[in-house]
């Protein structure tokens, strides 16, 4: 589409503020936010303090239905960076990039939409976590950082700033004194409120690293694609205390469904282990009991402000984006790589095949007319943004994808009721209609159907009436089967 991006902006006497170079080749500031579901004022979670981002919506492109294809960092990443579904059990692990792309040679296939980018003359810079790893280099949590890259073909550059906690994994689990959930030995709280500026945690590093790379890609004259991962909202749930102090935490509500959901095995659920890896939580979580009232909250506030900090975070990349002009020709992306149960269905974390942990957010900022202002309500995957930027940025796609380009819906706002999305995890593969969610497990525990109501918008997902809508579950069938790619036969 953005090969008209040089005539509209004549037509709207803009085109003094775009070199001749950039009118057709619009920049890509493509954003990962870590466990980000749609808890955010954008999506009428108006308890959530997150105006830098509510602003990039409102001008922007809002999916209120995006769907991951795997509710674990490092799956869900590989399935966006290929445009393709899991096929085996390494595409459900956070192994899966350094078992099928780190040290592969390149090849004219890209590794990742990525590396297509850089294939087309764009200059990739990657800050941050965009791949699984923290600062993008394969190494395991208590080691040295290597110099084996996650992507070896997709950067141009890739940078990050460790500051006073060394590496990228110390980093992805610092606190504010400058150790992390590595160095302490597990013997953490899943929280802090620390006495610190923005740059007291690694996040504000990230951003300011990315601020800095903005000013020399805007002398450099090149079209570029930047890639900025931010590790806030995940565990441990670590914000300046200004940003605690945005919330009243005997206001925050409390989950709409906090209890096991009736008909289900618990084999679909999970008892909360990466959470309950922070040894001096008050409070251990499982599906056995339900952690009080008061330590729910006081978990829930410090996701929230997490989640004003990174707020934070991505308004400074935008507002210099505005300083430089460049956000005259730049497409903003803001994705979360999966959602997460904030005590819903007993459940703290991600890994499930439940709407919490496989919605999350995704906003689209392009600087064309026909794209702003929208809430696009039509089912979207992960998978489909990689064919999406090809097709918004004018670049061939050379290599088939699962993933279909949903530039119409940006532009048309129409949504089309055959859109589905697959999920995959425990030994299951979820689809998402309209008005369902139908599970199907690969595994001898009954049931291992779930069939759960979405009409007019009801996400609860508090009982499986498989048993009562068999009808229904009948005609689904056929369709969750087209998502069947054969990765639990592989398995076998």
């Amino acid at each position: 589409m953005f090969r008209y991006f040089t005539a509209l902006y004549l037509v709207l006497g803009l085109s003094n503020h775009l070199s001749a170079q950039t009118q057709d080749r619009p920049n890509v500031l493509f954003i990962c936010v870590d466990d980000l579901r749609t808890e955010l004022g954008a999506y009428g979670k108006h308890y959530v303090k997150s105006p830098h981002i509510d602003a990039l919506a409102k001008t922007g492109a809002l999916f209120t239905n995006h769907y991951v294809q795997v509710p674990t960092c490092g799956a869900s990443r590989h399935a966006i960076l290929t445009g393709m579904r899991p096929s085996k059990p390494i595409h459900l692990s956070n192994n899966s990039i350094v078992e099928e792309i780190s040290g592969q040679p390149e090849k004219e296939t890209p590794e990742t939409f990525i590396h297509r980018f850089k294939q087309d003359g764009y200059h990739t810079v990657g800050i941050g976590k965009i791949s699984h790893s923290a600062d993008g280099l394969v190494y395991g949590y208590e080691a040295q950082p290597s110099e084996q890259r996650e992507l070896p073909h997709s950067w141009s550059e890739l940078l990050f700033n460790p500051g006073k906690w060394k590496t990228g994994w110390n980093s992805f689990f610092a606190y504010a004194n400058g150790e992390n959930r590595q160095s302490l030995k597990k013997q953490v709280n899943p929280y802090e409120a620390g006495e610190t500026d923005d740059q007291g945690y690694p996040d504000g590093l990230t951003a300011d690293l990315a601020i800095s790379k903005l000013k020399e890609l805007k002398k450099k004259g090149q079209p570029f694609f930047m890639g900025v991962g931010f590790f806030k909202p995940h565990l441990p749930f670590n914000a300046p205390k200004k940003y605690w102090d945005l919330y009243e935490e005997n206001k925050i509500p409390l989950s709409p469904n906090p209890d096991i959901p009736e008909n289900v095995n618990l084999k679909s659920l999970h008892g909360s282990g990466e959470f309950n890896q922070y040894a001096l939580g008050e409070e251990k979580a499982g599906l056995d009991t339900q952690v009080s009232d008061a330590y729910a909250r006081k978990l829930r506030h410090g996701y929230l402000a997490s989640i004003s900090y990174i707020d934070a975070q991505i308004g400074k990349l935008h507002q210099e984006l505005k300083a430089l002009e460049l956000d005259k020709n730049t497409i903003i992306v803001i994705w979360g790589d999966h959602g997460w149960h904030l005590g819903d269905q007993r459940v703290w974390g991600k890994h499930t095949l439940f709407e919490n942990a496989l919605k999350s957010t995704l906003i689209i900022n392009s600087p064309l007319p026909q794209h702003k202002a929208k809430k696009v309500r039509a089912i979207v995957e992960s998978v489909d943004i990689y064919p999406t930027l090809l097709d918004m940025c004018g670049i061939d796609q050379i290599k088939p994808t699962d993933g279909e380009s949903f530039e119409k819906h940006i532009k048309y706002n129409i949504p089309d009721t055959e859109e589905v999305a697959y999920s995959y995890f425990r030994n299951g593969i979820s689809m998402r209609t309209k008005d369902y969610r139908l599970t199907k497990y690969f595994r001898k525990d009954q049931p291992v159907i779930e069939l759960y109501d979405h009409h007019k918008g009801n996400a609860i997902e508090n009982k499986n009436i498989a048993d009562k809508k068999p009808n229904t579950v009948k005609e689904l069938m056929p369709l969750l089967n087209k998502g069947d790619t054969g990765l639990y036969n592989a398995s076998e």
